[in-house]
């Protein structure tokens, strides 16, 4: 495919060669769609993971969920690729445990396997290049230095208090999340006068303008180009003690807001300017994957929007709340961000179970330890991880009990092959499943196609230097009208050899998010809508739309994206978040019954359901707990 530029694409540095920009990196990301209908395109080509002896963390374009990772299971969940599959060949591996999926969860799972049988034989298998799942690291490398940057998972973080079992795992892999005061330079970007902004799109409000400070102070509200009557409401809901359901007592008015949109509240019960609503449509992306638009009113009381003061609630759970929007104290103290994000716990993982893959034995020297990838899967090893290697069928052999084998098929550089053994965990997404295992009961595959994943968007843009931010004073900037609707300075965290620049002449790695979502519809399908366009859309159009916003939010500083832009590693998860449920979609979350994710995970003779998605709740901690339930239901 060539990329035809205009001058504007010249402009904005579309013609430099920062990154890769061939057929499996991006450019023809929709071999998802050919693949959904046909197997004409090969295997072998499919599954290409980048060059021969690539380093996967190193590599830039279009990475995450990247191209040759899925488009198998497209083909599989729609019923075509067993049809025309190669003849499976039996390598005649036999193993103790098999685990499908190699994040974070599944490394857990091979972890608290081997802790209680030491001799075990394991084997994981996962259909990306890299290990760690959504803990995805991405590392750029300039002028003999390597900048490191998260592309999935942001850090040791949950709204409720990490299980006995979950702090007894990350005790165990050396993490003191103590001492993340030490290792964070908290005052470092306050120190040089930077604070939040808010990037106003000419597009969404009719004109460019970047506007520093918070949306309490008078002096934003006097700069930001909105309507006199969009100013006036945004004034009452920031000051207005409004009790818009007088009479009601606290649990009422909670039960009532769990029914109602945030966007409805602002709307119809205060009956302000829609037009409000656009200053906080995104807020809510970071943790839902939604915008006000679907995200419950209680749920936004929660998490501390306006218009709630004079409505006397308390501080109790209302029925059906998220568990994001009502963070205890002891878990908002349990907090831990490596430069990598939670890749490093699963580096640590994968370095317990294949020591040799990785130098190092502390938290901190792992974090500038290069993984060597050649010795993940060595012959002989008693744990290997087998990247690349997409899981095709799971099935029983032989007569139930004990002692029964376990198939499992995978394919490996275009050859379907299978190993067995004495037992299975399924840590990988909820929705594959039923496809991947079909001897499932209907009804738990059924509860397993209700875990429909949260699309998401997490972006390092690698700068030459970031003296733009400084002069003009901003650190974040919110920008809802973009494609990404956020970009921020990377955390200021210097852990073991690893050290954070100080300097805004020195270059620095840029995190951009994005929620792949669809205003107005239904949760789920907002979420089914955000998948499709993830699926769709070209690394060039992205690439394009960084250097537009970057350049049009920055340039007031001096930004330019043709020349300042050093590498980009779009982390593309069309299958992100685990989905949390949602008082505005899921009945049984409001007024009880059994919860899809407790009938999706029950055990299945010898294979076991781990992921984030048997918890329904998209945190570290509910991986490594299932992982752990997983492993004792098969030990059991």
């Amino acid at each position: 495919m060539r990329l035809i530029m205009t001058n504007d694409d010249r402009q904005l540095g579309m013609g430099s060669s920062i990154t890769r920009r061939d057929f499996l990196n991006g450019v023809a990301v929709g071999v998802g769609g050919a693949m959904a209908g046909s197997m004409s395109l090969d295997l072998e080509t499919l599954l290409a993971q980048g060059p021969a002896g690539a380093y996967p963390p190193a590599l830039t374009g279009l990475r995450g969920s990247h191209a040759g990772s899925f488009e198998v299971f497209h083909s599989m969940k729609d019923g075509a690729f067993w049809k025309a599959a190669p003849q499976p060949q039996a390598t005649g591996e036999e193993y103790d445990l098999v685990v499908v999926g190699a994040g974070i969860s599944g490394l857990a799972a091979a972890h608290y396997f081997r802790k209680a049988r030491p001799d075990a034989r394991i084997l994981l298998l996962d259909n990306h290049d890299d290990f760690g799942g959504h803990a995805k690291r991405n590392e750029f490398t300039h002028n003999g230095r390597t900048y490191i940057g998260y592309g999935g998972t942001q850090s040791i973080d949950s709204p409720a208090p990490y299980s006995a079992v979950s702090k007894a795992l990350i005790t165990d892999l050396g993490i003191d999340v103590a001492r993340y005061s030490k290792v964070l330079d908290s005052g470092l970007y306050k120190s040089l006068g930077l604070r939040p902004a808010f990037f106003f799109d000419k597009e969404t409000f009719g004109a460019d303008r970047l506007v520093a400070g918070d949306v309490r102070d008078d002096a934003f509200l006097a700069a930001a180009p909105v309507s006199d009557n969009v100013r006036r409401d945004l004034k009452r809901l920031l000051t207005e003690r409004f009790d818009p359901m007088p009479g009601l007592n606290s649990a009422e008015k909670k039960a009532r807001l769990a029914r109602m949109s945030y966007a409805d509240f602002v709307t119809k019960l205060w009956k302000l300017d829609a037009g409000v609503l656009r200053l906080y449509q995104a807020r809510t992306h970071g943790l839902f994957g939604v915008g006000v638009d679907a995200v419950p009113a209680q749920d936004a009381f929660g998490l501390g929007l306006p218009g709630f003061d004079g409505m006397g609630l308390d501080d109790r759970p209302g029925p059906g709340q998220n568990y994001d929007s009502i963070r205890s104290e002891e878990a908002a103290n349990y907090y831990f961000h490596f430069p990598d994000g939670n890749a490093t716990v699963a580096r640590l993982l994968a370095r317990r179970l294949v020591p040799n893959a990785i130098p190092g034995s502390t938290a901190d020297d792992v974090v500038t330890a290069r993984a060597d990838y050649s010795k993940l899967d060595a012959a002989g090893s008693p744990v290997r991880i087998r990247l690349s290697s997409p899981a095709m069928r799971v099935r029983h052999l032989g007569a139930a009990g004990r002692g029964q084998r376990v198939e499992v098929a995978y394919l490996q550089g275009g050859a379907l092959k299978t190993v067995t053994s004495g037992a299975v965990v399924l840590a990988c997404w909820h929705s594959v499943i039923p496809s991947l295992c079909p001897e499932l009961p209907a009804a738990q595959k059924a509860a397993l196609d209700y875990a429909i994943k949260v699309p998401l968007v997490y972006t390092n843009v690698f700068i030459r230097n970031w003296t733009a931010f400084q002069k003009l004073g901003v650190q974040r900037i919110s920008t809802p009208g973009m494609w990404h609707t956020s970009v921020g300075l990377d955390f200021p965290v210097s852990l073991g050899g690893y050290k954070h620049q100080t300097n805004p002449a020195e270059p620095i790695v840029l995190h951009l998010s994005k929620s792949a979502c669809r205003p107005g519809l239904p949760v789920r399908d907002q979420h089914r809508a955000g998948r499709v366009e993830l699926l769709s859309t070209s690394f060039p159009t992205i690439e394009r739309s960084i250097r537009d916003q970057l350049g049009r939010s920055l340039g007031g500083g001096g930004f330019d994206p043709a020349a300042d832009i050093l590498g980009i590693t779009v982390n593309r998860w069309p299958h992100g978040y685990a989905y949390q449920y949602n008082s505005l979609a899921d009945d049984f979350w409001v007024n009880g019954g059994e919860q899809p994710c407790v009938v999706a995970r029950r055990p299945h003779g010898r294979i076991a359901i781990a992921n984030a998605d048997a918890g329904a709740y998209s945190y570290t901690d509910a991986a490594i707990d299932h992982a752990h339930r997983a492993v004792q239901e098969l030990l059991a």
